[in-house]
């Protein structure tokens, strides 16, 4: 698996502080997904990614598949 650069991580958001928070909140959507999966897995036929849900929402952040807005920026148009 490869390493998620912080620099990566500092493009996309004003610090390090504000990646972990966008990226925690991330897996806590990852792991509540994979935790209904596991429900269901019985009655389904259900494959679940292995992955760590951390490594996973480091990788949705980079890739830019979670959108974020600051509170200062709320008062703006996206």
């Amino acid at each position: 698996m490869p390493r998620i650069a912080f620099d990566e991580l500092d493009k996309l958001t004003k610090n390090r502080y504000e990646a972990v928070l966008v990226a925690s909140q991330r897996a806590r959507q990852i792991n509540s997904i994979r935790l209904a999966q596991l429900e269901r897995m019985a009655e389904e036929n259900i494959t679940i990614d292995g992955r760590k849900v951390t490594s996973m929402a480091l990788d949705d952040v980079v890739e830019g598949r979670v959108k974020f807005r600051r509170k200062e920026d709320e008062g703006e148009v996206e």
